[in-house]
């Protein structure tokens, strides 16, 4: 699956400047996602591949990283991580640009990698699968 490459570097630039806000939604409710970082990174596989049956990967991915705070998210995300679970839901995030001289709202569509919990946040580790311009 390929993300609009000139979408994701005016989202990498813009999040490296500016430090927009943001928003995870999930369930109907809306979750606060801060020290978010974007980069192109690889994945640990040879060629591009179905990994789990699951989900394809390429050789390289843009990886999105970020905190939550509110820990109430955390039996909403083991539906939507790989893992024990054979279902591999979406994540859609919210944010803004700066695309074509204006600010312009953005939604962020992820795979839920990985989760590393602390007593105050969970961190979420994510692979960027689409964008869409809303």
């Amino acid at each position: 699956m390929s993300v609009d490459s000139v979408l994701l570097e005016n989202l990498m630039k813009y999040n490296a400047e500016y430090s927009p806000q943001f928003t995870l939604h999930l369930n109907d409710a809306l979750y606060d996602i801060l020290s978010v970082t974007i980069e192109n990174s690889s994945i640990p596989v040879n060629e591009p591949t179905t990994r789990g049956g699951v989900y394809f990967s390429e050789k390289f991915a843009y990886k999105m990283k970020g905190n939550i705070e509110d820990l109430t998210i955390i039996p909403l995300l083991t539906k939507k991580m790989l893992g024990p679970n054979t279902e591999f839901g979406e994540l859609k995030i919210s944010s803004q640009i700066e695309f074509k001289g204006k600010i312009t709202p953005i939604d962020i569509f992820t795979n839920l990698t990985n989760s590393v919990q602390t007593p105050n946040s969970i961190e979420l580790s994510m692979i960027i699968i689409k964008l869409e311009l809303t």
